[in-house]
């Protein structure tokens, strides 16, 4: 079973359903649950290679590529990427079947505004690269392989926001392409630095980190800020942030389900994989930059959040907060703070693709209603939209019986670890810093459930959504829950892998 490649099937799955796409015509249903399953391809795979292979300890895919002068492009699976390559095709294989009755409501809003749009097989083409796209980044093992996988999911999501998005959608996927292009660019430069010097692997051809390999290259200091800071405008922290609000505010809804939680979480999960891993004492060194950057964007975005009415915007803001922790967890540079981040991954993908989720049945059953201050009472009539949203947010504020306790236990477990070596000025104020941002993640999640699902009803035409988009996200809220229940077996190897590669 050693010789079955089992990640190449996983990323190949999807271009080849995405190609077959082209040759459907407009029959939505056939392209829907052809993409689907081919999604649903790759979640199998991973899992077989996860359990025969990967979850005692990284395991490289028998298929390989050796480019001269650029290093060996192959695919490796540990428990680190498991979460986040798994989260993504479960996602994205749910998300392909909620864009079908998603997506006929938007072509119907399309045409009575007067615009032609392309039609099913271009919506699922694009779709389905950007989610194989997204597979193939995270479990890169070469640089270069990396960067043309992170370009690839930048091309067909900047085409969905502008065929299919919402309000100015040229320019906000403009603005899109230019912010997360530019971050991409800056990683490319400090890659380059240390893949000129040094080679382009970051995990070699018997599936080890080459930890340090970058420490001690000519401008090594330069080469990891430009990568921290390019994965950073990914990733959306405090600052580089400005594109996240518009653009997942703004693409069409089954977009903004894969933008939010799976595209941005990428760049933590590299800023471990290739930053820490070419330069493991300079990221140590800068840990205290990078967590009061996290602590900084955890209270950011809970406060922006907290002041919107559009319900999307909301949820955006929130992905702004929610990203602070999956860069709190790196910051700590401990086994169970790291541990914390790529499961904050997969708890975030689900919660937030389901809050999304019930976002865009919102704005399909009720014409294009996001303003929460036009809502209330909703839980009356729309029990099952209601209580997906109770879930939704269960998940990224961390209750059970959501997997969020355990990725918000081990980040902060982490953080208590850290500081606690720092002394008690950095203790006090990371505690003080994390009372605030966890109180807002809280505020901002049950008040907005209060103001859609609870008091008057304010909607007299209000009505349960279709079942067709309920399905997916209750699938994606109980994958949450499995998750919870599955703790132990996810987290304890993860806590040991990575505890291998992290240094003190």
């Amino acid at each position: 079973m050693s010789s079955v490649p089992f990640l190449w099937l996983a990323v190949l799955a999807p271009l080849a359903s995405a190609v077959l796409t082209v040759f459907l015509g407009n029959r939505k249903k056939a392209a829907g649950v052809i993409n689907s399953l081919a999604l649903f391809t790759s979640a199998a795979s991973l899992l077989a290679a996860y359990a025969l292979h990967a979850s005692s300890k990284p395991w490289a895919d028998p298929l390989s590529f050796t480019v001269d002068g650029l290093g060996t492009f192959g695919l490796l699976l540990d428990a680190p990427s498991f979460l986040v390559a798994f989260s993504i095709a479960i996602t994205t294989a749910l998300i392909a079947l909620y864009s079908i009755p998603y997506m006929e409501h938007r072509f119907e809003e399309m045409e009575h505004e007067g615009v032609r749009p392309p039609g099913w097989r271009s919506y699922y083409f694009l779709y389905t690269l950007f989610s194989q796209a997204m597979i193939g980044t995270v479990l890169s093992t070469n640089i270069i392989e990396f960067y043309v996988f992170l370009e690839l999911t930048l091309i067909p999501s900047f085409l969905l926001i502008a065929f299919y998005g919402y309000g100015d959608r040229i320019r906000i996927a403009i603005m899109y392409l230019l912010w997360t292009h530019v971050g991409a660019l800056l990683f490319l430069i400090g890659a380059l630095t240390v893949g000129f010097q040094r080679g382009f692997d970051f995990i070699d051809a018997m599936g080890s980190y080459r930890l340090a390999a970058g420490e001690g290259v000519a401008l090594a200091q330069y080469a990891f800020w430009l990568m921290i800071l390019g994965l950073s405008v990914k990733l959306a922290v405090l600052g580089v942030h400005m594109w996240l609000p518009y653009a997942h505010a703004e693409a069409p809804t089954p977009i903004s389900a894969l933008l939010s939680p799976n595209l941005i979480g990428l760049g933590g999960a590299m800023m471990f994989r290739i930053v820490y891993v070419l330069f493991p004492s300079t990221f140590a060194a800068n840990s205290p930059i990078l967590t009061v950057w996290a602590l900084a964007t955890i209270i950011y975005g809970g406060l922006m959040a907290l002041s919107q009415t559009d319900f999307k915007r909301l949820l955006a803001y929130s992905s702004i907060s929610q990203m602070g922790y999956l860069l709190l967890g790196l910051s700590t540079v401990t086994a169970y703070g790291v541990a914390g981040t790529f499961l904050h991954y997969m708890v975030h993908a689900f919660g937030k693709a389901v809050l999304f989720g019930v976002a865009g049945a919102l704005i399909a059953t009720y014409h294009g209603l996001r303003d929460i201050t036009k809502m209330g009472g909703l839980a009356e009539k729309m029990p099952y939209t209601a209580a997906l949203a109770l879930l939704g947010f269960m998940h990224i504020t961390g209750i059970p019986p959501t997997a969020g306790i355990w990725s918000e236990y081990l980040i902060v477990r982490g953080a208590v670890e850290r500081t606690l070596q720092a002394g008690p000025a950095w203790y006090t104020g990371t505690a003080l810093a994390l009372l605030v941002g966890i109180g807002l993640s809280t505020a901002y999640a049950f008040l907005t459930m209060r103001r859609i699902f609870y008091g008057p009803l304010r909607l007299s035409e209000a009505r349960e959504a279709k079942s067709q988009l309920l399905l997916p996200l209750a699938l994606l809220a109980a994958m949450g829950i499995a998750s919870f229940l599955l703790a132990s077996p996810l987290i304890d190897p993860l806590v040991t892998q990575l505890s291998q590669v992290i240094r003190g």
